[in-house]
C-alpha cells in the first residue's frame, strides 16, 4: 500500500491501473471458455459430465446431478445451529429490505377512452451460480436467491460446484434450502453457466443467470449473454473509504483489509484529507496484515491494488470518489449525510464509523451483488427489479384514435412508412371517403 499526493496524474494512473483487473481485459482465457460454452451446447449432460470430472475430479451423472433431498437434510444436520440462525436472521432483514422493492402493475384511465399502463411480471426461471471448493458463501446464496423470491419467480435453480467426493458444501446447501431454493445441481465453472443457458438433459434452461465467480464464470456469462440475460460481468472485489481527521485510523485500516483479503486483485483505496490520518492507516494496515490469516493475499492485494490518496479539500477528494465510482464506499467524516449528498457513484455507501461494510455482506439488508471496476456509474445493486418484466399496456376506444389519428398518420408518412400509416388510416375510411 502507498501514500500518494491526489492530483490529475496520480488519478489518472489508479483509474488506469484498476481496469485492468476488468474481466473484459481477460481475452486470454475467452477462447478457453467459448470452446466449453460450445460443447454444452452441442453435447448437453455428457460435455458438462465430462468437464466436472476433469476440473472438480468428481465422478457426478445423470443419477447423481442433482441434490436430493435426504442430501439437504444431512448438510442442515452438519451445520451449527448458531450459523443456521445467524442466516435465518441476515435473511429476515434481506427479506424485508427486498419486499420494499417490489413493483407492482398500474393502469391509467383517461375520460377520453384512453388505457395505458404497465404489467409487471416475474421471470419464470433464473441460475443462481455458487462457488464451492473449500469455502462456503452461503451469504451469495442468501443476496442472490431472496431477490428472486420475492420477485415471484417460479423456479429458481442453483449450480455449484461439488467436491471430489460428489457432494455440495453443506453450509452452502443449507443456505439454499433456507433461502428456497427449487433445485440445485453439482456443477460448476463455465460448463455450470453454458447448462444454465442452454439446457442439457440434467439442466434446466433459465431465464436469467446471477451469482459471482472467478473468471471463468465471467466469461462465459459474457458469452451466453443474449441468449439468457445476466446480472453483470463481476470484477475483483473493491472498496474506498472517504476520511477526515476525525476518522479512526484502526477501524479504517480494518475495513480497506476486510476487501483485500478476498483476492489478490482486490482494490482497497483511502481517500483523505489527513495526511496524519493516511501515515496512521498506512501502519495500522501493515500491522493488521501481518496477523490475519489470509495475510499473503492480502499483501499481494495491497502491494498491487491498494493506494492512499492524500486530497486538498473534501471537494477534491469526493470528485476522486465519483471518478473511482467503488463497489463499496465508507465515509467516515464529520458531516457523513452532507457528504454522501454529493456522491453520484459507489454500488453500496456505508455511512459513519459504525456501518462497516461487512455489515452490508452479511446482515443489514441491502444486496451485496454490487457493480464494479467503475460501472457504479450506470449499474445498480442487485435487486427485485432483475427479476421482473415490464409489459406495456395500451387501449384507445375508437372515439380516442380518430381525435389523433391524422397526426398518427402524418409521422408515419414523414418517416416513409406508409404500411404504418395505412394500419390507422383504414379504421377511418368512411370518414375520409
Amino acid at each position: 500500500m502507498r501514500i500518494v499526493k491526489l492530483d490529475e496524474t496520480s488519478k489518472k494512473n489508479i483509474l488506469a491501473d484498476l481496469l485492468k483487473r476488468d474481466p473484459n481485459q481477460y481475452g486470454t482465457y475467452a477462447d478457453a471458455v467459448q470452446k466449453i460454452v460450445d460443447n454444452v451446447k452441442k453435447d448437453g449432460d455428457k460435455a458438462v459430465f465430462s468437464y466436472t470430472r476433469e476440473f472438480d475430479k468428481a465422478d457426478i451423472n445423470a443419477k447423481n446431478v442433482q441434490v436430493t433431498e435426504q442430501e439437504i437434510q444431512e448438510a442442515l444436520k452438519e451445520v451449527k445451529p448458531e450459523l443456521l440462525e445467524v442466516m435465518k436472521k441476515s435473511m429476515k432483514n434481506i427479506r424485508e429490505f427486498h419486499e420494499k422493492q417490489r413493483q407492482y402493475s398500474w393502469f391509467d384511465s383517461k375520460p377520453d377512452g384512453t388505457i395505458l399502463g404497465q404489467k409487471v411480471t416475474p421471470l419464470e426461471s433464473t441460475g443462481v451460480y455458487v462457488p464451492g471448493g473449500k469455502a462456503s458463501y452461503p451469504s451469495s446464496v442468501l443476496m442472490n436467491i431472496i431477490p428472486a423470491e420475492v420477485a415471484g419467480v417460479k423456479q429458481i435453480v442453483m449450480v455449484t460446484p461439488p467436491g471430489k467426493d460428489g457432494k455440495v458444501n453443506p453450509v452452502t446447501l443449507a443456505a439454499a434450502h433456507l433461502a428456497g431454493v427449487t433445485k440445485v445441481y453439482k456443477a460448476g465453472g463455465a460448463q455450470a453457466v453454458a447448462a444454465l443457458a442452454f439446457g442439457t438433459e440434467s439442466i434446466p434452461r433459465v431465464d436469467k443467470i446471477v451469482g459471482p465467480g472467478n473468471i471463468f464464470v465471467a466469461l462465459a456469462k459474457k458469452a451466453v449473454y443474449g441468449h439468457v440475460s445476466i446480472d453483470s460481468i463481476a470484477g475483483p472485489s473493491e472498496i474506498l473509504v472517504l476520511a477526515d481527521e476525525s476518522a479512526n485510523p484502526r477501524f479504517v485500516a480494518a475495513d480497506l483489509l476486510s476487501q483485500a483479503e478476498h483476492d489478490e486483485l482486490a482494490s482497497a483505496i483511502l481517500v483523505t484529507t489527513s495526511m496524519e490520518l493516511a501515515q496512521k492507516v498506512l501502519a495500522q494496515a501493515e500491522k493488521f496484515a501481518n496477523e490475519l490469516s489470509r495475510s499473503e493475499i492480502i499483501k499481494k492485494s495491497l502491494d498491487q491494488y491498494g493506494y492512499i490518496l492524500v486530497a486538498d479539500s473534501m471537494a477534491e477528494a469526493i470528485d476522486a470518489v465519483n471518478e473511482i465510482a467503488p463497489e463499496h464506499l465508507e465515509i467516515v467524516t464529520k458531516n457523513p449525510f452532507e457528504d454522501m449528498t454529493k456522491i453520484s457513484h459507489a454500488g453500496a455507501i456505508f455511512i459513519g464509523e459504525y456501518s462497516s461494510e461487512p455489515l452490508g455482506d452479511y446482515f443489514a439488508g441491502p444486496n451485496h451483488v454490487l457493480p464494479t471496476n467503475g460501472t457504479a456509474r450506470f449499474f445498480s445493486a442487485l435487486s427485485v427489479d432483475d427479476f421482473i418484466k415490464k409489459s406495456s399496456i395500451v387501449y384507445y376506444s375508437k372515439e380516442a384514435l380518430k381525435e389523433v389519428h391524422k397526426e398518427i398518420e402524418a409521422f408515419a408518412n414523414a418517416e416513409s412508412l406508409t404500411a404504418h400509416a395505412n394500419s390507422v388510416k383504414v379504421r377511418f375510411e368512411e370518414l375520409d371517403s
